[in-house]
């Protein structure tokens, strides 16, 4: 009796789910059929999803589609965010500094801007160069890693088991279950290469154009982060209304891009922000200190 009841019971819930009653006979699988194709047709016209597969209660199998969504938001470009943090935060703090320590000088405002200027135009061409010759490493580093695992795989085809065995004990399975993995491995080694690239050795296939792209990603939020601390001198005359203008605008291009760092990666923006500001102030007078106290001396 009580299998009876638990199986009316859960007939009773596919019934609410999906209309009909699982089982072997042609009505239930032509029910459920019926409101699979049309739940499909709705749902691929709604949001032109790809189609996911489901199991069918019972004995019928068939790909269908859910009628509900599941939208994780992930953030997928720390890629980029990385070399705009690297280009922007060293665009604000540097040229603020050097501004700063010739503003203690008591130079002429003309001669910050032209000092400025150039440091601008170096440390871009220097950071994008850096950020390039970084990522073109990384890039000879994961096909050197690649052609490598391709002779183990060859020549130590029992090592290289044994480790994916050592990979999966850490999530609790053993050689008999690792069996069905090992013998699609045996047969596709470039699957076999990609598992051992990513979670033996920790590398992603790097990116096309990920090079270039990081170096102009890099020296051109360098330029922009420059132009701020400098844009005062280049529109005031005077040289202290022009640090203090210079001040309170990069400080809050600080303040901006440390709450846009954090609101992208997950983490307090108003950590960030603060952590930022303290980052760059520290940087500026130590600069201003620093050339205060040569210019005194």
């Amino acid at each position: 009796m009580g299998s009876l009841r638990a199986r009316a019971k859960a007939d009773a819930c596919r019934e609410q789910h999906y209309g009909v009653v699982a089982g072997n006979g042609a009505d239930a699988f032509e029910g459920f059929t019926a409101k699979a194709n049309a739940c499909k047709s709705h749902y691929s016209a709604e949001n032109a999803h790809p189609l996911k597969s489901l199991r069918l209660f019972g004995n019928h199998h068939m790909s269908v589609t859910h009628c509900h969504t599941h939208k994780e938001r992930h953030f997928a470009a720390s890629d980029t965010v990385r070399d705009l943090v690297l280009g922007m935060a060293d665009g604000l703090t540097v040229p603020f500094a050097l501004a700063a320590g010739l503003s203690a000088a008591n130079v002429a405002s003309r001669v910050v801007v032209v000092a400025g200027v150039a440091e601008i135009a170096a440390g871009a061409i220097a950071m994008g160069l850096g950020g390039y010759l970084a990522a073109r490493g990384e890039i000879d580093h994961y096909h050197s890693e690649r052609s490598r695992e391709f002779r183990e795989i060859r020549d130590l085809q029992r090592e290289e088991e044994r480790e994916i065995v050592d990979i999966f004990k850490g999530y609790g399975l053993d050689r008999t279950a690792c069996e069905p993995i090992l013998a699609h491995f045996r047969k596709d080694h470039e699957a076999w290469v990609d598992f051992m690239m990513r979670f033996e050795l920790g590398l992603e296939t790097p990116q096309p154009g990920r090079a270039l792209r990081s170096a102009l990603t890099i020296g051109g939020a360098y330029i922009v982060g420059g132009l701020v601390p400098l844009a005062p001198y280049m529109l005031i005359d005077r040289l202290q209304p022009a640090l203090s203008v210079s001040m309170v605008c990069t400080g809050l291009a600080l303040a901006l891009f440390g709450a846009a760092k954090g609101r992208f990666t997950g983490v307090s923006a108003w950590r960030n922000a603060v952590q930022t500001v303290l980052i760059g102030g520290l940087a500026s007078a130590t600069a201003f200190l620093l050339a205060h106290w040569i210019s005194a001396a």
